[in-house]
């Protein structure tokens, strides 16, 4: 299977977890499959797989690495890293989503309110967090990042 096609399955199989996680947040299921790890772990799976043939098996790019802005950018020239990269983005964000559903049901923000949070997410990451924990001010519960 090449690259490109793995790019496409790793983004189409995260949408069942945000269409849960937006749609039917309270349904078991929900819980099973994205606040019990399954999704994101098989994710996080990928992510490990890529960044092991990326740093080990010839899949990296030369010069890459995380101590400059130039290293990080070489990183990025080879499609191994960066297919690793974007699984990362893809189980940190998740990860984020469904927090952002825990700690709304928790605070008894309706799921109306955290569905633009959560879409947010999904495409913008950061944005849709900094939306929620806008959201959460607004309705009087703060911005910290302590459990309810």
């Amino acid at each position: 299977m090449n690259l490109e096609t793995i790019y496409s399955l790793l983004n189409i199989s995260v949408l069942p977890a945000w269409a849960l996680l937006i749609f039917v947040p309270n349904w078991q299921g929900t819980e099973k499959f994205v606040h019990a790890v399954f999704i994101p772990l098989i994710l996080a799976c990928f992510y490990i797989y890529y960044l092991i043939w990326a740093m080990f098996f010839g899949g990296g790019a030369e010069g890459a690495g995380m101590s400059s802005l130039s290293q990080v950018m070489h990183m990025f020239d080879s499609p191994v890293s960066t297919l690793a990269g974007w699984a990362h983005y893809l189980v940190f964000d998740l990860f984020v989503g469904a927090w952002i559903v825990r700690d709304g049901i928790r605070r008894g923000i309706s799921a109306l309110w955290r569905a633009p949070c959560l879409a947010f997410t999904l495409m913008f990451g950061p944005v849709g967090l900094a939306m929620y924990l806008l959201l959460r001010t607004l309705k009087g519960e703060g911005m910290s990042l302590q459990e309810a």
